[in-house]
């Protein structure tokens, strides 16, 4: 085989392997989101710890996200991957087992190997095809979503018209998760040991007002993202939809920002900065939760959540299209995405415990509607500022990057 076929092969193989492990980056959440209520009646827990599923992942990323580039430098960032599969695949298992405990600990093992796959990710691309960084991001991003809305869809088909239950509905995720081990295989046997960084920048991501702009921007689009997976499916059903149609909406959200979540990258990535599109994101928010919040038919409905897709397609890419767009190297790039994923998805995971609280305490969806209309506009507020055409250390280049 010429050496020109053999990387086109080996390309051809990363990019199958990049697709899977997308696949498994949100499926294994959304899934719950709309088989949230059948749980709830199954386990007799409160809205407010049931919202643990949904947090749990997020607290798991938040807590594992800056420890992912470290792992990584040592092991290889592609042998970390494969491991944090493994862990994935464990974690969706053991959630399905039907007791409560293995519910809560296997979906903080699957947060676990999500976290190292979400940060360690951005940086395998940088680093491999960093002339194409926009295009693969699309895919990346692509990928996830468009599984994420198939989750969400699937789920209560699954659980009530074949009769799965809940526990079968969620372990059927196991199986995605174990082709996306053996698809990744491959990229372990040649990967690229972590190069040595010199001496002349020692300053930590940590102390960028850049970087926690990107930070902040990316954990109030989560925030938000995952507010909608876990709640939407309840709001819906409070103003009159029935329980599969409400989740079938949850897909539909996720279908039409499929688009927006392939091209944004490849816009951000021409554009000489992103804050129009930061603006854009933020406006669409609000008019579709809005919308969602004043009610109407199914029709109206479907066009509110369109708008949410729209929003949420195009906010996730942004955010991974930053973490390259802002950093000038495949370093600095898992750097910036493991202190952005930390800290960003911390402020995500409060977002749907809260939303359930607040459910509990007062038996209304208003708290829930401040709540996010204060999220979008602070999203907005810091999508504008880290939109800015500038690297994180472009301003500090005689300090270490810690």
């Amino acid at each position: 085989m010429s050496k020109r076929r053999l990387l086109s092969f080996q390309a051809i193989l990363f990019l199958i392997g990049i697709i899977l492990v997308a696949f498994n980056l949100r499926s294994s959440i959304t899934a719950v989101g709309p088989l949230i209520s059948i749980i709830r009646i199954d386990t007799n827990l409160s809205n407010s710890v049931i919202g643990l599923l949904t947090t749990l992942p997020l607290l798991a990323f938040g807590v594992f996200s800056t420890l992912a580039p470290r792992i990584g430098r040592k092991y290889g960032n592609e042998t970390t991957v494969l491991i944090a599969l493994i862990i994935l695949t464990s974690g969706i298992l053991l959630r399905s087992t039907g007791m409560v405990s293995a519910l809560f600990f296997g979906t903080a093992m699957l947060g676990l190997g999500i976290a190292i796959c979400n940060v360690l990710i951005p940086g395998i691309v940088k680093g491999r095809y960093p002339e194409k960084m926009g295009v693969m991001t699309g895919i990346y991003s692509a990928s996830m979503a468009l599984m994420a809305a198939f989750a969400s869809g699937v789920s209560i088909p699954l659980a009530q018209g074949l009769n799965l239950g809940w526990q079968q509905s969620l372990a059927i995720w196991a199986v995605l998760s174990g082709m996306a081990v053996l698809a990744w295989l491959p990229q372990t046997r040649n990967q690229k040991r972590p190069t040595a960084i010199s001496n002349h920048s020692k300053s930590s991501i940590w102390t960028s007002k850049l970087a926690w702009q990107v930070t902040l921007f990316m954990g109030f689009q989560s925030c938000i993202f995952y507010c909608i997976i876990a709640w939407i499916p309840e709001i819906l059903v409070s103003r009159g939809i029935d329980i599969p149609t409400a989740g079938w909406l949850l897909t539909l959200t996720q279908i039409v920002g499929l688009p927006a979540t392939l091209l944004v990258p490849i816009l951000a990535g021409r554009l000489a900065n992103q804050r129009g599109i930061a603006l854009s994101i933020a406006l669409l928010y609000l008019i579709g939760f809005s919308g969602i919040y004043f009610g109407g038919s199914v029709g109206v409905m479907s066009l509110y959540m369109s708008l949410l897709g729209l929003a949420q397609g195009a906010g996730i890419s942004l955010s991974l299209s930053l973490f390259g767009l802002r950093s000038q190297n495949a370093y600095d790039a898992s750097n910036l995405s493991g202190m952005a994923q930390s800290a960003g998805y911390l402020i995500a995971a409060m977002g749907p415990l809260l939303i359930g609280l607040f459910f509990d305490l007062f038996h209304s969806w208003i708290p829930a509607f401040i709540l996010i209309f204060g999220m979008i506009i602070a999203m907005g507020v810091f999508g504008f500022n880290a939109g800015r055409n500038q690297y994180v250390f472009q301003a500090e280049p005689e300090k270490l990057r810690a």
